[in-house]
């Protein structure tokens, strides 16, 4: 059985959907306020694997991922580019496309946009206020009553007590209390509004994603997910809406990823302390982006290093001169490989150790192949684990201008060209090797000294001798 992390009661429980093998999922999408940063690419991609494997175990998933292309940023941001709100997030929203799509994730099967529903926003703040739960402002503002439900606080453990202290009330502030929130924020000059009960105005940030969950999942649903940085107060504020309203469970489980941290700080755009994700997936390619994300656990903080890349883009230039060396074909993957794979996954979704029997696996392949046996059911697990994972193995380097010398240096050696140049590079490498094994070592260190001579280094390890472009 799979064990999930619950932030909600910061314990590891089993998971047991609301329906046996169905799995209903709802993930804070970005706030299209400016060009992704590498930190939004690690909350896509580590939601992205968990519907993955959820569905590779056998379950049936619903995964809605929401656009907020309305709020107080994506305001301010159009505002100083002197272009209309909607103009700027749909041009931002694109952008989070292409580059979640070159990170290898699966486009969600519903995603709602805020300004699309409107009217589910205004429907649930009608409820509120009819359940004594929210209040108009004599300025048009609606504001959520925090001292209304007792269990506020429940998912961030934070007492409303010690949040109210030291807070101060202005004379003209609109609100009963300082914890209280806006559901709805009265219209001002030159911004996005439209016409409600209450006035011509907006949503506020929180009641977007909880109408959006019940329109696509109902009240009570599965698993809600996004970064730890929503904890408070936006997930907070969405279960106080939702369960005011309903009286039900909004979600079962709550998920949440860790930050991307750049020299120690997390990545935020308030600060302009951040990585173009684009520029990262231009440089290192998307699946050695996916791959840094990925060996750490979803759930920890990762620190951005382009050494880590760079050794994510080498690890997946290994995976893939293992696919080119020889194919599965209809082979079944080995079975003890999966059951490693799996029952790392079923903890938490426990990405680094799933990674190790992917490697580990890829090792004992190329062990195999070496010494002339079977590695069909090894090479077929490593297909396996790839789908799962979302990883395209590509050898990254272009090889091109070494054709012709590859081309040569085989012809010398008696063998016979052919393949890609890759392909090529790892017959050399492998005649190298017989030569060591036959202790001809003049014609190994020949071989070893022409790859230099091209760039190409030859390192010796416990699974064979592997090269790289210097």
């Amino acid at each position: 059985m799979i064990q999930v992390y619950n932030t909600l009661g910061r314990a590891r429980v089993p998971l047991e959907p609301r329906e046996p093998g169905k799995v209903s999922l709802y993930v804070c999408g970005p706030t299209v306020q400016s060009a992704p940063h590498v930190g939004h690419g690690r909350s896509a991609v580590a939601f992205d694997v968990i519907r993955r494997y959820l569905a590779w175990s056998g379950y049936e998933v619903t995964f809605v991922r929401n656009v907020t292309d309305v709020e107080d940023k994506i305001i301010a941001a159009a505002n100083e580019l002197g272009v209309d709100p909607s103009v700027h997030a749909t041009r931002v929203a694109v952008s989070f496309a292409a580059a979640f799509e070159a990170l290898g994730v699966l486009d969600p099967d519903v995603e709602p946009k805020a300004t699309e529903h409107i009217a589910e926003m205004l429907g649930l703040i009608s409820r509120l206020i009819e359940r004594g739960l929210a209040y108009p402002a004599p300025n048009g503002d609606v504001y959520f009553s925090v001292r209304t439900l007792e269990s506020y606080g429940k998912l961030s453990g934070r007492d409303p007590d010690e949040l109210r202290s030291g807070a101060r009330i202005e004379i003209s502030e609109a609100k009963q209390d300082p914890l209280d929130f806006a559901l709805w924020k009265a219209a001002k000059p030159g911004e996005p509004a439209w016409e409600s009960p209450w006035g011509s105005g907006r949503p506020g940030w929180h009641i977007e994603c909880s109408a959006m969950a019940e329109k696509y999942l109902g009240p009570s649903f599965d698993v809600h997910g996004g970064g730890s940085d929503l904890i408070f107060p936006h997930h907070e504020n969405e279960i106080a809406q939702s369960e005011g309203v309903s009286g039900e469970v909004f979600a079962r489980y709550w998920l949440h990823n860790g930050m991307v941290n750049l020299g120690g700080e997390k990545m935020a755009k308030s600060t302009g302390h951040v990585i173009d994700l684009a520029s990262a997936i231009e440089r290192f390619g998307g699946p050695a982006v996916r791959l840094f994300y990925l060996r750490a656990h979803y759930r920890s903080p990762l620190e951005f290093s382009e050494d880590l890349l760079e050794d994510a883009r080498a690890s997946l230039d290994r995976v893939a001169r293992l696919m080119a060396r020889a194919s599965a074909g209809d082979a079944e993957p080995e079975p003890t490989v999966m059951w490693a794979f799996a029952n790392a996954m079923d903890d938490d979704f426990a990405t680094p150790e799933g990674l190790g029997v992917l490697f580990d696996a890829v090792r004992d392949s190329n062990r195999a192949l070496d010494s002339g046996e079977d590695a069909s059911g090894l090479l077929a697990a490593v297909a396996e684990i790839l789908g799962v994972l979302g990883l395209e193995a590509e050898v990254s380097e272009d090889l091109s201008d070494l054709g012709a010398e590859v081309d040569s240096l085989l012809t010398s050696l008696g063998l016979q060209a052919g393949g890609t140049v890759a392909v090529n590079l790892d017959a050399v490498v492998a005649a190298r090797r017989q030569a060591r094994d036959e202790r001809n070592w003049p014609r190994a260190d020949e071989i070893r000294d022409r790859l230099a001579g091209m760039g190409i280094v030859v390192e010796d390890g416990a699974d064979g001798s592997r090269w790289h472009r210097r």
